[in-house]
């Protein structure tokens, strides 16, 4: 059994990574569904929390059914970061998870997300300061390093640990490769298997398959898997996963008015949450998958796409399920 202090994972826990503008409230509600067993808020900024910022503020939100739910800040500041851990701990997450991964410029180059990696003894520092300030269980997301020449997740994880963090997920990419070319596990593995490590270790980079999740469990030991791009749009890969690892067979994917059931839950969650624009906005990166292999869907995958009226967006999905439910079923 995986634990993170006393919260029980399951044996080989599949966690949801935090994605901007993705891992949201609705979304989370979905992958809960197809059984991700911890999932992470999106990233709130330290300064944007302490400030009151209102888009800050509503990524505060988490629901009972979520649980275990943490939720991850990033910041440069350690007096910031430890006010923020406090605001944190009044909303009762199960967790806080420290953002040292994010490899994006704006956040990178004023040395918060992945831009730490830059500066490791301030890193251990304000991990440090972290744990002291909240009695909730701490953990970290982060990188191999900075580039090829700064890969010192080995002996970083080790003063993580030393500094009192509960479980480490680790990205199989620096900082400079981006997103690009594919995530190397070696090291994450080598950090797992190595014996001073007793925290829980969680590999992140690439999982799209389920026969994947299971080879690396097997080549690599980790105690669970974090899979974030390859959920947007399709979180019954959390379900398929699962399923694969319990029986060794696959399971079969969603029937086409799942696909089209949840896509609609999805958006209208989506626009009661974040009101009717941005909501409309931030499901376009989603249908892409949602409706992934149907033939000759190009055309209504490009009206869902560029359409920034929500009865548009329903009317679309009105036409696509006459016109597909008897072609695809």
């Amino acid at each position: 059994m995986v634990k993170i202090r006393n919260i029980e994972l399951g044996e080989f826990p599949l966690l949801l990574a935090p994605m901007e503008d993705v891992s949201d409230p609705p979304f989370r509600a979905l992958c809960k569904e197809s059984g991700a067993d911890l999932m992470y808020t999106e990233f709130i900024s330290s300064e944007g929390l302490i400030r009151d910022a209102a888009k800050s503020v509503a990524k505060l939100d988490i629901y009972e059914y979520e649980r275990p739910i943490g939720i991850q800040i990033f910041g440069s500041e350690i007096e910031s970061m430890k006010e923020a851990a406090r605001i944190i701990e009044k909303t009762n997450p199960d967790i806080i998870d420290i953002n040292y991964g994010c490899p994006v410029k704006k956040v990178a180059c004023k040395g918060a997300g992945a831009g730490i990696l830059q500066d490791i003894p301030k890193m251990i520092r304000l991990t440090e300061e972290i744990v002291k300030s909240t009695s909730l269980p701490v953990t970290v997301k982060t990188r191999l390093g900075w580039d090829d020449n700064s890969k010192h997740i080995y002996e970083v994880a080790e003063r993580l640990q030393d500094v009192g963090i509960e479980a480490l997920s680790i990205h199989g990419r620096t900082r400079k490769q981006m997103y690009k070319g594919e995530a190397d596990w070696t090291l994450i593995g080598d950090v797992k298997n190595n014996p001073r490590m007793h925290i829980p270790i969680f590999g992140n980079g690439d999982i799209d398959t389920p026969e994947k999740a299971v080879e690396y469990k097997n080549k690599y030991g980790v105690d669970g898997v974090m899979i974030g791009r390859a959920s947007i749009g399709y979180p019954w890969i959390f379900r398929e996963i699962k399923h694969y690892i319990e029986t060794k067979e696959h399971l079969d994917g969603p029937t086409f008015k799942e696909r089209l059931d949840v896509t609609r839950r999805h958006l209208e969650m989506s626009v009661k949450w974040k009101g009717e624009t941005l909501g409309v906005i931030e499901m376009k990166r989603h249908y892409t998958n949602y409706f992934k292999g149907i033939p000759h869907f190009k055309e209504y995958r490009t009206k869902l796409v560029t359409s920034f009226d929500l009865q548009e967006v329903r009317d679309t999905l009105d036409e696509i399920e006459l016109k597909f439910t008897e072609l695809v079923e």
